[in-house]
């Protein structure tokens, strides 16, 4: 009995079968949100300017290809943390990331035990460069803050978690800022369950503020606050 490797169908030659699955993965789409971070430089702006605070001289994962490894998996649906053993060999996020295996699960956990305080100010340091290649390419004419908190549920004691009257449920209740002509989301700030809607929301605003004013002053004049008010800065022009 001879075995089947590739063999046509007699209606069209074009189409062929075989008894060989080959590498299979149901996320293809990951290959087109590769070429769009790869054109923007993505890669490169997570490589020089997130590192974390670890003193290990050698580690196979490192730390920006474990941050780019866990935001594909998040754009791809992959929630979980025990999702990263079912993905090792994923043959799109291998390729996507440019690894023969993936990270595990227990080593995407120690990479996020390892992120404190200077990772925060990393991050909104890459939000700032991102939002500033954005407006490079489409300057916006005009800029409408809108801010506005949410519910994130937990369903154990997470340190920080709390009873929020208002939702009546137990979770986070972080701030969050929005361009509300294009609902990009400008800044987020995670926060104690307990906290209060507009509870140091201008400390919030403030390094945002700053930011526009300096990177993009032209815009400025233009710029309103939903729900709040705010007092210009000494010095700014006031025509």
């Amino acid at each position: 009995m001879s075995i089947v490797n590739d063999t046509s169908f007699s209606f069209n030659k074009q189409f062929k079968f075989n008894f060989n699955g080959g590498e299979l993965s149901s996320d293809g789409g990951l290959f087109l949100l590769k070429e769009f971070a790869h054109r923007i430089g993505f890669e490169k702006i997570i490589r020089d300017n997130f590192q974390t605070n670890d003193s290990a001289a050698f580690r196979f994962h490192t730390d920006d290809k474990n941050l780019m490894q866990r935001i594909f998996q998040l754009l791809a649906g992959y929630f979980n943390d025990n999702d990263a053993d079912e993905l090792t060999t994923d043959p799109v996020f291998c390729a996507v990331l440019g690894k023969d295996a993936l990270a595990s699960q227990p080593t995407m956990s120690r990479f996020f035990n390892r992120l404190d305080e200077d990772s925060l100010v990393q991050f909104e340091k890459i939000f700032r460069i991102l939002r500033q290649k954005v407006y490079g390419i489409r300057p916006p004419e005009n800029i409408l803050l809108d801010l506005d908190s949410t519910l994130l549920q937990t369903y154990g004691h997470q340190e920080g978690e709390g009873f929020n009257y208002h939702y009546q449920s137990h979770g986070y209740h972080p701030l969050l800022c929005f361009d509300g002509l294009t609902g990009d989301l400008l800044k987020a700030e995670l926060r104690k369950g307990t906290k209060y809607c507009s509870s140091d929301a201008h400390l919030f605003l403030e390094s945002l503020l700053n930011e526009f004013l300096e990177k993009y002053p032209e815009l400025t004049r233009s710029t309103r606050i939903v729900g709040y008010t705010f007092l210009i800065p000494e010095g700014a022009d006031d025509e």
